[in-house]
């Protein structure tokens, strides 16, 4: 190769090919970034984003462990506390999980998704 070329010929910032070794070449304003580069970072990122979603779902609480709480501050209610410590639980789930199928989201659409507690007046 000849110097000339060595100056005209681009090179990926980051593994240091030339523009030929490689399929594609993203310019950035002072870097360059080769297709194989971009790759191998979006691997890295997806292998940490599993990590993130497995580290979230062991941090879930239990619709017991919910139900405990709830127990600190609410007196009686026992059907209550447990139908909203499911409901809690499965949101959670829902939203590590970051899926909502189309049974979901009909499901959803037929009933109120907000839960609401209601108590005789002067009980709390």
């Amino acid at each position: 190769m000849n110097k000339k070329n060595d100056k005209d010929s681009l090179f990926c910032s980051f593994c240091g090919k030339s523009q030929k070794e490689v399929k594609k070449l993203i310019a950035g304003p002072t870097v360059f970034v080769c297709d194989e580069c971009v790759e191998l970072c979006m691997d890295i990122i997806k292998e940490d984003s599993k990590n993130n979603k497995i580290k979230a779902k062991q941090n879930i609480p239990k619709p017991k462990e919910i139900n405990s709480i709830l127990n600190d501050y609410v007196i009686g209610q026992e059907k209550a506390k447990k139908t909203l410590s499911v409901a809690v639980y499965n949101h959670y789930k829902r939203l590590s999980n970051n899926t909502f199928s189309d049974v979901e989201i009909s499901k959803s659409t037929r009933a109120p998704s907000v839960a609401a507690v209601i108590i005789a007046s002067g009980a709390g």
